[in-house]
């Protein structure tokens, strides 16, 4: 794991790995690629919480809970080959975009929809290291 992103985790609020079994069947059950650094975050912790650089909010959820969040939040009606994993605890998710090259994007969790996608990062990696920067998502 890239030892910025592993800093930045180190700051979060996160209980232990998850484990490879969970990871294993959130794989299988999911249908989705899930990106290599996604999957090294969960190695290392099963989700987090709390805040990254000097104000952004992040919670991102464990590996046990995704696929009932989506669900839940019916991702895959209101914008489709969306996959979201976490939120910045206020309106709008983080997920990946599974259309494309899962990159990850933000979208409102009321009046979801794939007009609302906007994309953040090219990676997880990324995604964590800009909001450590101070980046502000519209």
């Amino acid at each position: 794991m890239d030892p910025t992103v592993k800093s930045i985790v180190g700051k979060l609020k996160y209980g232990g790995a998850a484990s490879p079994e969970s990871i294993e069947q959130f794989r299988r059950l999911s249908g989705i690629n899930t990106p290599d650094d996604y999957i090294e975050f969960l190695q290392l912790s099963n989700g987090a919480v709390g805040t990254v650089g000097k104000d952004q909010h992040v919670i991102l959820w464990p590996v046990e809970s995704l696929l009932e969040r989506n669900r839940a939040y019916e991702v895959s009606e209101y914008a489709p080959r969306v996959f979201i994993f976490g939120s910045n605890g206020g309106g709008e998710a983080y997920g990946f975009d599974t259309r494309s090259s899962m990159s990850v994007v933000q979208v409102p969790f009321v009046g979801m929809d794939l007009k609302e996608v906007e994309q953040l990062a090219p990676s997880f990696t990324d995604f964590l290291i800009a909001l450590e920067q101070g980046f502000h998502y519209a």
